[in-house]
């Protein structure tokens, strides 16, 4: 408030208050009781008594409407001469200092409530009266690939059943679980929790503040748990009952007509042996290959040197090499870049493809691995470059038929070939899930006659969730 609207203010007020005074001067000066100069001067001295009497009150006042107007700063008003505007004054003093204390007590819960949400390992979602989502923690963020904020619910987690849960939480106010399943690049499940929030993030108020709360549980591990605890049954019976008959067979025999043969039973005792070792390295497999699956879903960031892991892999396999009189040559492109991934596993899909190449490659020849920063192929999510490791032998090649289904496990271009060469069926279903982990491609090359080309495809910096 100015001065000047101060001013008139106060000679409205007092004119207002010395009306019947003003009125009574004027009648006694027009029906001759008094002088008009006289009434005149009565009636000046009236008008500034009022506004003297008026200013102080008036100025308090204003400053506490001041005040009430700054209720969450710290200017106080100057002190209060009368009473009344003095407790005014000190009332607004203690609402003032309770709503400050209010106020650093919900910017703390806050602060809590913002630092929690930050924290969760787990993918959250707020969503806001309409099914907007109001705020998304950072694992939910990694999971969509996007800071979905803003955006409807159904444009984030395209599930109908989840959807309708969360319509329903808004609704009623009760909380629901619901599955959820996400099927590429990698299957995924999850168990979602929505729940209402009373009142709103940090007991708020605020209509267009969050109204529900979804929370994603990933339950991949414990599904892909329980899918190989059956497909480990299925396939380690199914692949381990021709070795387990073999040296059934063979023990029997060494009980009975081999019982007093000493060379009967080393010709027996080193085909157990082979057997053994056929079913030890099926057994391995099927393991790594069931580790693999377990965190499939989840892709390792680690920095790794591909180029220090082909090398130590083909120096690794040099005797195996020297026994079919065969050499490995390994070419790595000067400065390739390290990839994110995990160094066991991609060492044991080089090592898969070399002993592939090794088996199946004609006898003195080359086998080459090659290490090169390529342009990513199509389907590798927004990777613009990849870094591609070859695998070529100089064999019998591969008939175009059977290459899709080279991936699966257990199968065998040649079954009798594979099993004398030590094959398990699995070499290649390791190498397609550790690729599938790392976000990345397998691409087969072969010609019969010719040979085959094994190319892995890994993206270049951090594979996408």
């Amino acid at each position: 408030m100015s001065r000047a609207v101060s001013l008139v203010r106060l000679c409205v007020a007092a004119l207002a208050l010395g009306a019947g005074g003003l009125l009574a001067l004027a009648v006694l000066a027009a029906a001759g009781a008094m002088p008009w100069k006289a009434a005149i001067l009565a009636a000046a001295a009236l008008a500034i008594g009022l506004v003297w009497r008026l200013w102080r009150p008036m100025t308090e006042a204003a400053a506490l409407a001041a005040m009430a107007d700054r209720i969450g700063e710290t200017e106080t008003p100057a002190a209060a001469r009368t009473p009344e505007i003095a407790e005014i004054a000190a009332g607004l003093a203690r609402a003032r200092a309770s709503f400050r204390l209010r106020s650093g007590e919900l910017a703390r819960r806050a602060a809590a409530a913002e630092g929690i949400l930050e924290a969760l390992p787990d993918p959250v979602l707020l969503l806001d009266r309409d099914r907007r989502v109001a705020r998304a923690n950072p694992a939910a963020r990694a999971l969509l690939g996007v800071d979905p904020t803003g955006n409807d619910l159904a444009g984030v987690l395209r599930a109908p059943p989840l959807l309708a849960a969360a319509d329903a939480v808004l609704a009623d106010g009760t909380a629901r679980e619901v599955p959820y399943r996400v099927e590429v690049p990698i299957e995924r499940h999850f168990g979602v929790l929505i729940a209402p929030i009373a009142g709103g993030l940090s007991g708020s108020r605020d209509e267009k503040g969050p109204r529900a709360v979804v929370r994603l549980v990933d339950l991949t591990a414990v599904k892909r748990a329980e899918e190989m605890r059956a497909d480990f049954a299925a396939n380690a019976s199914h692949e381990l009952k021709t070795p387990l008959s073999a040296l059934i067979g063979f023990i029997e025999t060494l009980r009975g007509p081999a019982r007093g043969d000493p060379q009967a039973q080393e010709r027996f005792l080193g085909l157990m042996a082979a057997q053994a070792e056929r079913m030890a390295r099926l057994v391995n497999d099927l393991l790594a290959l069931s580790s693999i699956e377990l965190v499939e879903h989840a892709p390792p960031t680690a920095p790794v040197a591909l180029s220090a892991i082909a090398r130590a892999a083909a120096q690794a396999l040099e005797i195996r090499a020297h026994e079919r009189r065969m050499t490995i040559d390994v070419t790595v492109d000067d400065g390739l870049p390290p990839v994110s991934g995990d160094a066991d596993q991609l060492a044991q899909l080089v090592q898969n493809l070399l002993d592939n190449a090794l088996k199946y490659g004609a006898e003195g020849t080359t086998v080459t691995l090659r290490l090169a920063l390529v342009p990513a192929p199509a389907g590798m999510g927004s990777a613009a470059k990849a870094v591609a490791l070859s695998v070529a032998d100089r064999g019998d090649g591969i008939p175009e038929e059977h290459i899709p289904r080279l991936t699966e496990r257990f199968y065998r271009v040649d079954s009798a070939r594979s099993r004398a060469a030590g094959g398990t069926g699995l070499g290649l279903a390791i190498v397609k899930h550790i690729l599938s982990r790392h976000r990345g491609q397998l691409k087969i090359e072969s010609a019969v006659g010719v040979g085959s080309t094994f190319t892995a495809y890994l993206p270049f910096g951090r594979p996408e969730a």
